[in-house]
């Protein structure tokens, strides 16, 4: 039996200076819909100031790794110019790092055909670093997590690969890799994204499901890699391909996210996948709650970003009928709001709001500019737009989606596109 992830300190020296990690941060989130037309979805903006890649950086950092990999490829300016201003702190004579791995056609003429591919394509850069294991991560999910606790588990269990996992219900199931386990965790089999997944035992509502989120033996994972590259019906993906060989095979562990989750209520770790623009929405709003299940504000586990010198927010006029005003709301540095009432809503970085408007339970993006009597309920404004005087939006869904897109959930995206402003900036 394997001991208790509990039996081991949080900061594991020795494992974690011997780990190099390798975000995979190339994907498109085409689900975003227009918030992805011009940069990556890691690049997304989340929580008020951050960026969905500052939370698997972050939990590297504060879980002591300090060696990192950030494989891009979809639309990564800006992506790259992010990581460059606001993780550029690492001390190089440390042997600490960020660096940036775009496709580069290094083997192959290809682009990376798939995540494995992706790390072959890059395995020479890997193995200059040196590292004995490997811990691979996607880039694109917002959680905070423990990275030490999983590396601990996986080298006391002596396994080739340990895979962290979390129970979903058994109709999200079929979005993820769902796993079946024995009594010390050992995977037994590995089924990615099935019709009909299989629940748990004595659970018939839930499935055990992947997290891509993988700690490999670094000299086994280049075998691997190599091997599947030589496959010519792979797909070159490690939840479609490596992962299932493997575990008919080798030794491969599961590791329970909740045994390393940082800061979450007791029994309900928190993760999402903002992969939507209503899941997008969804999690933002919940960071205005009185007690959100993701702390912002934990000093011990921060996250780390990108820190723009701006002004504080500010809250102008006190009239009546003009009142500067948030309220049950998060709002950034750089704010001003003139006149104006904001509802239960997210405010990034230098927005600007003006009289006599109002915001109901939205998202607006960074510098974003509202006009005079301004109506905006339940959206999501992305970076840049210049809202003009008296638009009105989520009183009357059919007319909002003439001209922006609504969801299903009936939260309407707005982009400087829609509004006949330019896009081609740096996003």
């Amino acid at each position: 039996m394997v001991a208790s992830n509990r039996d081991y300190p949080r900061f594991v020296s020795v494992l974690t200076k011997n780990t190099v990690a390798l975000i995979l941060a190339g994907g498109r989130g085409s689900r975003l819909k227009q918030l992805t037309d011009w940069r990556a979805k890691p690049s997304v903006p989340f929580g008020g100031k951050f960026r969905i890649i500052d939370f698997p950086l972050s939990n590297c950092l504060n879980s002591g790794i300090r060696r990192i990999g950030v494989l891009t490829q979809y639309k990564a300016h800006s992506l790259i110019k992010h990581i460059q201003r606001g993780w550029g702190f690492l001390r190089g004579e440390f042997n600490e790092f960020v660096d940036l791995l775009p496709a580069q056609q290094r083997i192959e003429v290809d682009w990376y055909k798939g995540t494995a591919d992706a790390v072959f394509q890059n395995m020479d850069i890997l193995r200059d670093y040196g590292p004995e294991y490997v811990l691979i991560l996607a880039g694109d999910h917002i959680y905070k997590m423990d990275y030490g606790e999983m590396l601990a588990r996986h080298a006391a269990s002596g396994a080739d690969l340990t895979i962290a996992c979390m129970e979903v219900p058994l109709e999200d199931a079929k979005a993820f890799g769902v796993m079946s386990v024995d009594d010390v965790g050992r995977v037994r089999d590995f089924v990615e994204k099935p019709d009909n997944p299989t629940p748990m035992p004595g659970k018939p509502d839930v499935a055990l499901a992947s997290m891509g989120i993988y700690i490999f033996n670094a000299s086994f994972l280049y075998e691997q890699l190599i091997r599947d590259a030589d496959e010519r019906h792979s797909e070159h993906d490690f939840g479609k391909d490596l992962i299932p060989y493997i575990v008919s095979r080798y030794r491969v562990f599961s590791h329970n996210f909740a045994d390393s989750c940082i800061g979450s209520p007791k029994g309900h770790p928190y993760w999402r996948d903002v992969g939507t623009v209503d899941a997008y929405w969804e999690a933002n709003m919940e960071m205005i709650k009185v007690q959100p299940d993701l702390n912002l504000y934990d000093t011990d586990w921060p996250i780390w970003t990108y820190q723009e010198q701006l002004p504080p927010a500010k809250f102008v006029f006190d009239d009546d009928d003009r009142r500067g005003m948030a309220v049950d709301s998060m709002v950034s540095g750089g704010c001003i709001i003139s006149g104006a009432k904001v509802t239960r809503s997210l405010l990034f970085s230098d927005v600007r709001i003006n009289s006599y408007s109002e915001v109901i339970d939205s998202v607006i993006l960074p510098s974003v500019t509202i006009g005079r009597n301004v109506y905006l309920n339940r959206v999501v404004v992305d970076k840049g737009c210049n809202i003009p005087e008296g638009l009105v939006v989520g009183v009357d869904p059919a007319e909002d989606a003439k001209r922006f897109h609504v969801t299903p959930r009936g939260i309407t995206l707005i982009t400087p596109d829609m509004l006949g402003q330019p896009v081609h900036q740096v996003r």
